[in-house]
């Protein structure tokens, strides 16, 4: 019997097994893969199936077919509208992260440069009041005024906003307004009084905010303790001892309705300065009550006959824009000390604030109507870097937004000084050649005053003439690579705070910045080059008189920020613009005096920047509301208002040069002060400045408390004091 044999397959051998057992287990795989897709797809149609059969029965016709799809389309929209109204809400809830109760921490009593005391910012001990101390009749009367479902809404008034518009609508323009009191609190506490689509909307979301995070009574106090309420005071508990002279717990029926006609335009209705206007408003308020139900006109009879009256008040007014400022930089400054009860001797010059004031409100009542311009701001510094005035607005108690300190506008031409100096300190000069031609950087051609161009010019005559194409010029072909950097990188070294936009358009003054910015730095060039050191706060003191902070002691000296070459022509050109440029009603009686005029686009910015050896100053007008003015140059009201103060500011004092400029000799002085408006153009009436001390007096006085400073303490040893029979 033959034995089977172990073989192999006729058809392979061992080697080949190894990848037919492969190709048969991926088969399998795909096999897998493709009947349970498609059994999974079968069931997925099924089960997709049985669900539009099962919606089929919540199927709906006609009328209520047409309400869903309205339905649906409202979810879809409101779910779009939540995502806007949550970015919307980001800038606003940003406001919030920040220590806004610190106000509270500081009570601070100001001086100005002299020791003479201007006003007070913070709390001040006296006025916290308990709500529930206070009397009935007052809250009564802010709410019948102010916001009469306070206890009703939750901080956003719908039913009173629709009414106030159905009023205003009747009476054809704004006789009620629709802001809530939660809302003008958010106001107070963390916007401003800016008139924009922005802030309106953050004011919305921060009065919910409020509104969430404290009560009732929290909202009503803080609005009590924190509005402008007329003569330099801030809370109704000041408010009553400034007008009346008593603590607010005391203050009758008609006290109160005239201390609640106040939150509505304090500088209108205050009664120190207008009494009859204060008691016709505080009328209008007691007429709020009865309507809105609170009281009834045999309750509010006797306050009608017997009006509220006030006590006697000087009506020096205190400088508020400047005021605010300086309590900010008092803020930062001594924010380490433990004690925030404060005497802090401002650079504040009373005088030239006054000055200051009245120039800006000559030139809005003489020309405002004229030009179509509303608003204005001013800053004058020292050399030294000592602010001396400041205006941030025509009118604190209409709107206490700082225009000077706060408001971004475009400074125009006036920013054309950071490329013109670049190009200084890259070796060339005012005499150096260039041509003024058409140009183009990217997609962007800038186009001269009246589309004109003079060919070949040089630098100085540009600047002059404030020629467009020259300082674009400068930058794409003289300044080299990273000139826009460049260009920001010099702004901010001679003091420019706020953020500069990089944008090839910046060398003819399309970014924004503030009119405090532009004075600091128009001030680095009576300095010869050195940093201006602005300041408004020369020192702080408690209460026992200890110095916690000196300026002089404690600033960290002036660095040089332009060269003393780049510095000597930039002065020599810019002396030139009141004399022969763009800027000859700014030029100073007497005085030799630099600066360059600045407008922007559609005429909604008009500036003057500029300097003499003793003081910088920056001038813009404008409209809040950004709408273009009459045609209004830098050159026009803002030199005039310019020279108005700046002659004022010159009379009798020692006369400085400036650097790089060779002082003007007699023969030349006469010509300065015989210089005249270019042809049509207007003058202010000149300022006087009252004297009680000439200069030579002035001098003498100061060299006296020099050496007194300089000269050493008198030694107290009884055994070295001689003795006098």
């Amino acid at each position: 019997m033959e034995v089977a044999e172990d073989r192999e397959p006729e058809d392979g051998k061992p080697e080949d097994r190894k990848p037919r057992l492969k190709r048969h287990i991926l088969l399998r795989v795909d096999s897998w893969i493709d009947s349970s897709m498609w059994n999974a797809g079968f069931e997925l149609s099924e089960a997709w199936e049985e669900i539009t059969i099962f919606f089929r029965r919540f199927r709906v016709h006609g009328w209520k077919k047409l309400f869903f799809e309205i339905l649906g389309e409202g979810m879809t929209l409101g779910t779009a509208g939540a995502v806007l109204m949550l970015a919307l809400a980001m800038p606003a809830f940003e406001e919030t992260k920040k220590d806004w109760r610190n106000h509270d921490d500081f009570a601070v009593t100001f001086l100005d440069r002299y020791g003479n005391q201007i006003g007070h910012r913070g709390i001040i001990h006296e006025n916290s009041v308990p709500i529930d101390e206070l009397p009935d009749h007052l809250i009564k009367a802010v709410l019948a005024t102010e916001d009469r479902r306070f206890f009703e809404h939750f901080g956003i008034d719908f039913l009173g906003l629709a009414r106030a518009m159905s009023e205003n609508a009747k009476a054809g323009g704004v006789v009620q307004g629709g802001s809530t009191l939660t809302q003008q609190l958010a106001k107070n506490l963390f916007l401003t009084n800016e008139r924009s689509i922005e802030r309106k909307i953050k004011e919305a979301f921060l009065a919910l905010w409020l509104e969430a995070n404290l009560t009732k009574k929290e909202i009503l106090s803080l609005y009590l303790d924190r509005a402008y309420m007329g003569g330099g005071t801030f809370g109704a508990a000041a408010a009553s001892q400034f007008y009346f002279g008593k603590p607010l717990t005391e203050v009758n029926l008609a006290e109160s309705a005239m201390l609640a006609g106040l939150f509505k335009a304090p500088a209108k209705y205050a009664p120190h300065v207008n009494l009859p206007a204060a008691r016709a408003r505080a009328n209008v308020v007691l007429s709020n009550m009865v309507q809105g139900g609170l009281m009834t006109e045999g309750q509010v009879i006797a306050a009608r006959r017997n009006p509220a009256s006030v006590i006697d008040r000087d009506e020096a007014e205190a400088p508020d824009y400047f005021l605010d400022w300086a309590f900010d930089e008092v803020q930062r400054i001594a924010g380490k000390f433990k004690n925030h009860t404060l005497v802090v001797r401002t650079t504040i010059d009373t005088g030239l604030q006054k000055a200051a004031e009245a120039a800006v409100a000559a030139s809005l009542r003489e020309y405002g109507e004229r030009y179509n311009v509303k608003q204005a701001a001013l800053v004058l510094i020292e050399n030294g870097g000592a602010v001396r005035a400041m205006v941030g607005g025509r009118d604190y108690g209409e709107s206490q937004f700082n225009r000077a300190s706060r408001a971004l506008r475009q400074p125009g031409s006036s920013f054309k000084i950071y490329t013109y100096s670049l190009a200084m300190e890259k070796g060339l000069t005012p005499d150096s050649p260039i041509t003024d031609a058409p140009i183009s950087w990217g997609n962007w051609s800038p186009h001269n005053y009246g589309n004109s161009y003079a060919g070949r010019i040089d630098i100085k005559t540009a600047l002059a003439k404030s020629i467009n194409t020259i300082p674009v010029r400068l930058a794409k072909e003289k300044l080299g690579p990273g000139a826009i950097d460049q260009i920001i990188a010099e702004a901010k070294k001679f003091g420019v705070e706020t953020p500069i936009r990089k944008d090839v358009t910046i060398p003819i003054g399309t970014s924004e910045v503030t009119v405090l910015d532009q004075a600091t730095a128009y001030a680095v060039f009576p300095t010869g080059g050195y940093q201006s050191r602005r300041h408004g706060i020369a020192q702080i003191m408690n209460y026992d008189g200890d110095v916690l902070y000196d300026f002089a002691r404690d600033a960290p000296p002036a660095t040089r920020v332009l060269s003393e070459t780049a510095a000597a022509y930039m002065n020599q050109m810019l002396t030139r613009v009141p004399y022969v440029g763009t800027g000859r009603r700014a030029a100073v009686n007497g005085v030799l005096t630099g600066g360059k005029t600045g407008t922007t686009q559609g005429y909604r910015d008009a500036w003057f920047c500029g300097f003499t050896g003793n003081y910088a100053a920056a001038v813009w007008f404008g409209n809040d509301d950004y709408t273009s003015t009459n045609n209004m140059t830098g050159g026009s009201l803002p030199a005039m208002t310019f020279k108005t103060l700046m002659d004022y500011a010159h009379q009798g004092i020692d006369l400085r040069a400036i650097p790089g400029v060779e002082t003007p000799n007699p023969e030349a002085q006469k010509a300065i002060a015989a210089a005249k408006p270019a042809a049509g153009g207007e003058a202010l009436p000149p300022m006087v400045r009252p004297r009680s001390l000439s200069s030579e007096t002035t001098r003498m006085i100061r060299d006296i408390g020099r050496k007194l400073k300089e000269a050493k303490p008198l030694s107290l040893d009884p055994g070295k004091v001689a003795s006098i029979d």
